[in-house]
């Protein structure tokens, strides 16, 4: 096999979940090889690099091997490098902790006491009850 279509690829590669959202994401403009956007029907050969750009960052691949059809996970590193820059890691990190709340997971929603608490907390008002020095600040 000496060439694979983008979408089929993105698919196998478990990059997306199927080879219709990957053909979307071709469309809009996602997928693109040395600054060029791909469509769904150019084909990838063995040693190109594309880039994906899925969120806030750009994952960056390399083309390691071939096939058209889906992998287990485990086999993935066998067919695509994962070249991603550090930069865009630090990134991912950064919007996972924005995205964290103060609230422990499985706690559910906040109770009403929570919720009027939260806003008392968040009011202007409670900020002026507090006794600030501006002397020592």
């Amino acid at each position: 096999m000496a060439e694979v279509r983008v979408d089929k690829y993105l698919w196998a590669m478990r990059i997306y979940k199927t080879r219709s959202i990957a053909a979307d994401a071709c469309k809009n403009g996602r997928i693109s090889m040395n600054g060029v956007q791909l469509k769904p029907s150019r084909t990838f050969h063995i040693g190109d690099t594309f880039n994906v750009r899925k969120g806030p960052i750009t994952y960056t691949f390399r083309v390691l091997q071939l096939t058209e059809n889906r992998l287990g996970a485990k086999l993935v590193p066998e067919y695509l490098q994962d070249c991603t820059a550090p930069e865009q890691l630090e990134i991912l990190e950064l919007a996972k902790m924005a995205g964290q709340s103060g609230r422990d997971r499985g706690t559910g929603r906040p109770t009403k006491k929570d919720r009027r608490d939260i806003e008392t907390f968040m009011s202007d008002s409670y900020l002026d009850e507090l006794d600030w020095d501006e002397d020592e600040a």
